[in-house]
């Protein structure tokens, strides 16, 4: 029957999308290609997606799993030969408990009805990224998802207490259990968080949550100069507590674009300071949080401070943070996550913006990024006639002045496609060796995912 056919008589013919059907689906965000399959399976259990990989892995078929499409590095590229393999109808949180402050949920669960969700119970989940609308949970635990509060909860595999998976071969693996202490040997559920969907699909995941703040507090504060960032954030982290939840950063051109027409967003601050952060407390008193910005004016290490006075006005601050559509302003953008410690930014991003106008001439560079866990999101824009040559010679200066401080090519988007040649910049041979004899002793037939990270 080929593909289509045995596909359908395994799951059922609704469930089984044929290539046609495919067209309005991109191959990822802010990327031209669209989706091309031999056909996309979209199971709605866990049972079917263990059948599906078994007939796949049986008859030489590829299979690339999709989740909410919010990737940045194509990881979800897919072949006119491959199946696609969707999780969207896997979307149920089936419990939520209170006691164990842990919810069991499907892969294909959106990060912001998840939190919804867990809201009526008076809980959270702490992991919250500007794709929180269409991102999915499983998708946030393949790629290992930090987003705007890795300072204080961690990344996605510090807030998954089990996952459920299947291997290549169809066999399921189950790790589903609420306990935070589980010290019983090899912790599996880390072989599946962060492998971009090559060593198993993830299906449900157990999902550690914490309590709902009493309270929030968000400031907008500038400084003339980065050593004053660092020093208020640590600043701000002593003097709240524990409560500091998020430190987010800006360079001067990422404010002045999020701030300026056509953005909807204004400035809090006037737009003459190099640098400006955005700073959330979770569970702070509001005269801690308002003493220790005092504080951080009596120690010269802010210059001006805004400090959000309602749920509106708290939004309309991470609105500017989140305002990532304001980058596409500008022709096409070549965008970087990267991660290096505090001590060497000034210097690496100030070198960045010495050399990029001989190298690629006209162009405009936006920095901004977590500067608690030393993740910085590099963008530069140029022209489409451009980009090829462009986006080559970026990534060279991008990735190459990382090579030398030992920074990470990936901060939190993965690998996929785009970052594979720069993965022995962030990983030693024996590293890569290490986790090619994983991939072989998982999936040796590379059913899963191919060609992205290795």
């Amino acid at each position: 029957m080929g593909i289509l056919g045995d596909l359908r008589s395994l799951i059922g013919e609704d469930l089984v999308l044929d290539p046609e059907s495919l067209g309005t689906r991109a191959a990822g965000i802010g990327r031209p290609e669209k989706m091309v399959a031999a056909a996309m399976a979209r199971p709605k259990t866990t049972e079917q997606v263990s059948a599906i990989l078994r007939w796949c892995n049986s008859n030489g078929v590829k299979v690339v799993p999709y989740g909410g499409n919010s990737g940045l590095v194509r990881g979800t590229l897919s072949r006119a030969d491959d199946v696609v393999l969707s999780l969207e109808l896997m979307n149920r949180i089936e419990n939520i408990d209170g006691a164990q402050r842990s919810a069991l949920v499907q892969a294909g669960v959106v990060l912001q009805h998840l939190n919804d969700a867990v809201s009526e119970h008076g809980l959270i989940f702490p992991l919250d990224l500007g794709g929180r609308g269409s991102a999915t949970v499983g998708g946030n635990a393949s790629t290992n998802a930090g987003g705007n509060r890795v300072i204080r909860f961690g990344m996605m595999r510090d807030m998954t207490l089990g996952v459920e998976a299947v291997l290549a071969d169809g066999t399921i693996v189950s790790s589903l259990r609420p306990f935070i202490k589980n010290n019983t040997g090899y912790d599996l559920k880390h072989l599946f968080i962060g492998s971009e969907g090559t060593l198993g699909v993830i299906t449900r995941l157990m999902l550690r949550l914490r309590e709902r703040p009493a309270e929030s507090n968000v400031a907008f504060v500038a400084s003339d100069s980065f050593a004053g960032m660092v020093g208020m954030l640590r600043h701000m982290d002593r003097a709240l507590g524990g409560t500091l939840s998020a430190f987010e950063v800006m360079w001067n051109s990422f404010y002045r674009l999020v701030t300026s027409p056509p953005a909807i967003g204004r400035p809090p601050l006037s737009q003459d300071y190099p640098f400006y952060m955005l700073i959330e407390a979770l569970g702070a008193g509001t005269d801690q949080f308002n003493a220790a910005l005092e504080g951080a004016l009596g120690l010269e290490l802010i210059n001006d401070a805004v400090i959000a006075q309602s749920q509106t006005e708290c939004t309309g601050l991470w609105s500017l943070r989140d305002d990532m559509s304001q980058l596409n302003r500008h022709g096409v953008h070549i965008t970087f996550d990267i991660s290096l410690p505090a001590a060497d930014m000034e210097r690496y991003t100030q070198e960045v913006a010495q050399e990029l106008p001989d190298l690629i001439g006209d162009h405009q560079l936006y920095i901004f990024g977590h500067l608690g866990d030393g993740n910085l999101h590099v963008v530069v824009g140029v022209s489409l006639g451009v980009y090829p040559e462009a986006k080559a010679k970026v990534e060279q200066l991008v990735y190459g002045k990382l090579k030398a401080i030992g920074g990470s090519v990936s901060a939190e988007h993965g690998i996929g496609l785009d970052k594979k040649s720069w993965l022995p910049i962030s990983r030693s041979e024996a590293e890569i060796a290490l986790m090619r004899a994983i991939k072989q002793a998982l999936d040796p037939m590379a059913t899963l995912n191919p060609g992205k990270i290795l």
